[in-house]
């Protein structure tokens, strides 16, 4: 039965909820207020979804003090689309304008929010960044010269890993739309195609069936296997004996599942098959391990050591695994060196990989949402045997 489709957008509520518990963290942590310069950041804190964000031309800054509502300093040409959201302070500047864009305003606003010898919180660790002009955020940094800057990439780590309910469910039904298209794949893909002309025809599948984007699709065929898996689909033809690897990140209302689905044509060699059988069971064990408590290392040991008795020559990827929402990969990793505490409500990807052959690797993923009684598939379960479209 398909999964109904979530509404889209979310309650004000649930951006209340938001702010008052990082308000709750930025009291505790000492911060006078948040600098926010990144879409997910952004639109975390606002509900602000647009894909002009692919433009590198504007930056764009959300102010989150720790009393009251942010306020966001953007670029003109963004107003409209931020006033639909509960934002109701919106400050402008025309842009683009090279030679002040938005640092004053910029300034001036901190400093009125938060105060002249603020302590202000920038994301400046691991997976963050910072797009604004480098430049330009030395010339804030003159501008603001009582202010303290501190790295609070922790702090929105943390706020960010746990999903609310309505973030899960647009994951899940993300999920289960692509799952549904993986199930269908014998039905459209074939040997004899080109890389290229099946990839197209999976986004097609994928954008009837619901989704709203496939920013990510990639993969590979060779026979008896592959040995890349981030690629973009080429000319070469599947032909008899390939074994075909698509792994998407497809979106919902902003939300991303990731995941992918491994493929046999007309035939398939033993060794290939017993590689699907070990990350098959790599995962059943990264599903039992994905417990409440749990640490995302001691997931990462549990798949490894399936892999190791599988026979597994090495992992060049260096994680099993990684977070999901509102960016295809997201903290935490499942890898040896990270230790976080698994909680109820956390989304991840399980992706068990090994190197089974020179040159060859089989890569499984699915996506998963912890709760208290244990870990639970998002995506519909692979096949338990690699599938082989004759």
């Amino acid at each position: 039965m398909q999964r109904a489709q979530p509404p889209r957008g979310f309650p004000v509520g649930e951006y209340q909820i938001r702010v008052t518990v990082a308000q709750t963290a930025m009291a505790a942590a000492g911060f006078d207020g948040l600098l926010l310069t990144t879409e997910p950041e952004i639109r975390y804190f606002t509900g602000f979804l647009t894909q002009f964000w692919q433009s590198p031309t504007r930056p764009w800054f959300l102010i989150l003090p720790v009393t009251g509502k942010p306020v966001a300093v953007i670029p003109a040409i963004g107003a409209a689309c931020m006033a639909r959201t509960w934002i109701d302070d919106i400050r402008t500047w025309p842009s683009p304008q090279p030679e002040d864009e938005g640092v004053r305003l910029l300034a001036s606003t901190l400093t009125e929010l938060c105060g002249p010898a603020a302590c202000l919180g920038l994301a400046m660790g691991a997976e963050t960044h910072l797009r604004m002009p480098v430049n330009d955020f030395a010339r804030l940094k003159v501008e603001l010269a009582g202010a303290q800057w501190s790295d609070a990439s922790s702090l929105l780590r943390h706020l960010r890993m746990v999903k609310s309910p309505a973030e899960i469910d647009k994951i899940a039904y993300v999920a289960e739309v692509i799952s549904a298209v993986f199930a269908a794949v014998p039905d459209f893909i074939h040997s004899g195609m080109s890389q290229i002309d099946a990839f197209r025809a999976f986004k097609i599948a994928a954008l009837s069936a619901g989704v709203d984007d496939i920013p990510y699709l990639v993969g590979a065929s060779g026979q008896g296997g592959y040995g890349d898996i981030i690629s973009p689909p080429s000319a070469q033809l599947i032909a008899a004996g390939d074994v075909l690897i698509m792994d998407t990140g497809a979106m919902f209302d902003g939300y991303y599942c990731d995941f992918d689905r491994n493929f046999a044509f007309v035939s398939a060699d033993d060794p290939v098959r017993r590689a699907y059988d070990v990350v098959y069971a790599a995962t059943d064990a990264g599903l039992a391990a994905a417990t409440v408590g749990a640490r995302v290392s001691d997931v990462f040991s549990a798949m490894w050591a399936v892999l190791q008795k599988g026979g597994a020559l090495g992992n060049d990827v260096g994680r099993l695994g990684h977070g999901l929402g509102m960016q295809l990969t997201e903290p935490p990793s499942n890898m040896p060196d990270d230790h976080t505490v698994l909680t109820a409500n956390m989304v991840l990807t399980l992706e068990p990989g090994m190197t089974f052959a020179a040159d060859r690797v089989m890569v499984h993923e699915e996506n998963i949402v912890i709760t208290e009684t244990g870990a639970k598939l998002l995506s519909r379960r692979a096949p338990a045997s690699l599938p082989v479209i004759p």
